[in-house]
């Protein structure tokens, strides 16, 4: 066997390993071997939110500046141990009517992907078969607003839907934004779902015009947050949390507490520091999953 390959045993599946020490983040350091690690050590609470959720991953193989292709089907040589599931592809861009999807439900399948240097894992708001059980909001500054306001507007979308008895989560992008993670019922279309989220960004909108725009239009977002209620598109996926991302360093979707959201919303933390993966295998070992709240349900969304 090549000197740059590595046969594991991953939980009883064979896996070859290859290119460990190629770097796949220039200004970081951080090498394919290290993504691998990461990947199997955040494993324990990573796999929770991506089992029974068709997968799409954005891979690098060449490293982050080395350009990127999304995937949703399954390559030709995926193991016929790593489950795949063939579902409707609607707005396909290459016309196709299903897709074999990846769907992520243990370690050896989560090592394989990496192996791929599939960095990014992006899943949808439902499981397969079912309707959402998460509502997401996206959370988008417009410089000059920064992530400061994304706590801002984060609060404030806490407390409103507080007020209809919904719970909300809070998590870094990874980028630029946050997310906001919602537990729900499961038993409404995603239809229903996008359309409680747009009225309430546009209640909270008309309610902070100088802070907060709920319509799509780049010209309208300079220095205020986007929140992006079409998230919960039925074909649109959301990066998974504790998912890395692609920037100059290994930054990961990071769940947050809601006093580092105060904090962050009063200027008292440093507001634009993404968490890198050290960071988060650290807060995970002290802190555990943010996001349980998740996993466990919620209720149904009040209708209009």
């Amino acid at each position: 066997m090549s000197a740059d390959r590595l046969k594991v045993d991953v939980e009883g599946r064979s896996l070859e390993l290859s290119n460990l020490d190629k770097v796949l983040y220039p200004k970081a350091g951080f090498t394919k071997g290290e993504v691998i690690d990461y990947y199997t050590r955040i494993a324990p609470v990573l796999l929770p939110h991506l089992r029974d959720r068709p997968l799409t991953r954005i891979r690098y193989p060449n490293g982050v500046d080395g350009g990127s292709f999304f995937e949703k089907n399954a390559p030709a040589a995926t193991p016929a141990w790593v489950r795949t599931e063939n579902l409707p592809a609607p707005g396909s861009s290459k016309g196709r009517e299903t897709i074999d999807y990846v769907v992520a439900d243990d370690l050896p399948t989560l090592v394989w992907l990496a192996n791929l240097a599939a960095l990014e894992l992006h899943t949808p708001q439902w499981k397969i078969g079912q309707h959402p059980d998460m509502m997401v909001v996206d959370l988008d500054p417009g410089a000059p607003a920064a992530l400061k306001q994304c706590c801002q507007v984060a609060l404030l979308m806490r407390d409103r839907l507080a007020e209809d008895g919904i719970e909300s989560c809070p998590k870094t992008s990874g980028k630029k934004g946050m997310q906001l993670c919602c537990p729900i019922a499961g038993s409404q279309d995603a239809d229903l779902v996008s359309a409680y989220a747009r009225r309430i960004a546009q209640e909270l909108e008309k309610a902070h015009p100088k802070l907060i725009v709920s319509k799509m239009a780049k010209n309208l977002r300079p220095g205020k947050v986007f929140i992006d209620w079409s998230q919960n598109n039925a074909a649109k996926t959301t990066v998974a949390p504790y998912s890395l991302r692609a920037q100059d360093v290994p930054s990961v979707s990071t769940p947050l507490t809601w006093d580092e959201v105060e904090a962050g919303a009063a200027g008292k933390r440093p507001s634009t520091k993404p968490y890198t993966a050290g960071e988060v295998l650290k807060r995970v070992e002290k802190q555990g999953d943010l996001l349980a709240p998740l996993l466990e349900g919620g209720p149904e969304l009040p209708e209009a």
